[in-house]
């Protein structure tokens, strides 16, 4: 036999056969470095930026897919987390049963808010708790939690916990919550908890003396933020008993405290790692599922993930304030405003998160941008037993915009002015005055205005 033989005999006897081959061929592809060229700006280039073409530092990978969300994180031996939501909008908790999901095969450990070392938080009022304990504010609470070695029998375990309930009193309506006989959500205090009332000039006297006066009510509705990612956090133990939570969250210091709060735990005994988020718009700054997630990863030894369904994001997350608006305006023969009078009603539900923030900026910005001496402005903040509201790109700005441009639009149909004329003979100008007292500088709102008319056509065709 020649060696050309012999080396071809020996490579048939060590060669597998294709299927072994087949099996070492790694489960997960590795990510292909695309022969993609970025754009690299030349030295002292870099300003004047505006113009200029300029390269997201992440948007290759957004762009290729290879962007890593926290669904995207796996850890050695983690678990995955689920919570019960309450299901009832206002309920005192009897009785929490547990142990038909700690009996289940996967399940590794079972949380309740009895668990919860500090069970409250929040931005400004700490009335929200971790899980609900002794009461249910609204029907998204949490009233328990579990941690299996997959999300399915996570969802199934959630079944086998049994609440029992005794239900109270709810109210839905912000109106109602005003009323001094309506149910409290936060017994014994009242439903109002943040008023603010903004005051200048002789309202009453300039109403009196006004041509016309116009009086309208608006309401906005309860907005979700959507994100196409959910809110997820993953929590994991080390052996100094540290604790390092990846988290969607925007605000990761104020989350740390809140952390610390909750757990009893001090600050630099928290890591949190801010992970690329695929969207927040204000939806995402404060905790949710965090405390919860870090207890479970305590009493089990192990990484606990935890991911919002879309239907928890809807009934569990904060969302956009509605808002009951009143206006009372009066006016001159030719549109120029002597009084107005504005009333906000702001839906906060079942937890105050960013409302007096929220209710500062409505309040500030609701007289709109318009010179007005005489202007009463007051503004309520109420409890209901419905999904909490809180930040929300605007903070308050989008709805009472909605409402003074509205009514101002009502007011000049009915003077049979032109909208843009009426804005213009209102409008803030360099030296202005906000109705807090700030004197304005850089105000280019008429001509803005009349920029936005002239490439919009605005007067053609008029009379």
């Amino acid at each position: 036999m020649s060696g050309k033989q012999k080396v071809q005999e020996r490579e048939k006897t060590i060669a597998p056969p294709v299927g072994v081959e087949m099996l070492r061929v790694p489960a997960v592809v590795r990510p292909a470095a695309y022969p993609i060229e970025t754009l690299v700006p030349e030295a002292r280039q870099q300003t004047p930026a505006v113009g200029q073409r300029a390269s997201r530092v992440d948007g290759r990978l957004h762009g290729l897919g290879q962007t890593r969300y926290i669904d995207d994180l796996a850890f050695p031996g983690m678990l995955h987390a689920r919570i019960k939501r309450a299901g009832i909008a206002a309920a005192r908790i009897v009785r929490i049963d547990t142990h038909g999901a700690e009996a289940m095969p996967g399940v590794m450990a079972v949380l309740t808010g009895a668990e919860i070392p500090v069970n409250s938080f929040g931005p400004s009022l700490q009335d929200q708790p971790v899980l609900a304990h002794e009461r249910v504010f609204h029907a998204g609470d949490g009233v328990a939690a579990v941690a299996a070695v997959t999300e399915q029998i996570a969802v199934e375990a959630l079944e086998k916990i049994v609440v029992e309930y005794e239900p109270l009193p709810a109210v839905f309506d912000p109106l109602e919550a005003l009323k001094e006989d309506s149910p409290k959500v936060h017994p014994p205090h009242g439903n109002v908890y943040t008023t603010k009332v903004i005051a200048k000039g002789d309202v009453e006297a300039a109403l009196a003396a006004s041509h016309r006066v116009f009086e309208g009510r608006f309401r906005t509705q309860m907005v979700e933020h959507v994100s196409l990612e959910p809110h997820a956090a993953i929590a994991d133990w080390d052996a100094n008993g540290r604790v390092t939570i990846w988290s969607t969250l925007g605000r990761i210091t104020l989350a740390r405290g809140d952390v610390a709060r909750t757990l009893k735990l001090a600050m630099n005994r928290i890591r949190m790692v801010g992970t690329i988020v695929g969207g927040n718009f204000g939806g995402k700054n404060e905790i949710t599922q965090e405390p919860v997630l870090a207890l479970l990863s305590r009493k089990t030894g192990r990484p606990v993930k935890g991911v919002y369904t879309r239907g928890e994001e809807f009934t569990s997350t904060t969302t956009r304030h509605p808002i009951i608006m009143d206006y009372k305006t009066g006016v001159t023969r030719e549109g120029k405003i002597l009084a107005r009078k504005v009333r906000l009603v702001l839906d906060g539900g079942a937890y105050c998160s960013w409302s007096e923030t929220t209710l500062g900026k409505a309040a500030i910005l609701s007289p709109g941008p318009y010179n007005i001496e005489n202007l009463r402005v007051e503004a309520y903040v109420v409890y209901t037993n419905k999904t909490m509201t809180g930040a929300m790109r605007g903070f308050g700005a989008p709805q009472v915009c909605f409402a003074y441009e509205s009514h101002m639009d009502d007011i000049a149909a009915a003077l049979k002015i032109d909208p843009l004329e009426i804005r213009l003979l209102n409008a803030f100008g360099e030296g202005s005055v906000s109705p807090t007292g700030q004197v304005l500088q850089s105000v280019v709102v008429k001509e803005s205005l009349l920029q936005a008319a002239e490439r919009f056509g605005w007067r053609e065709g008029r009379p």
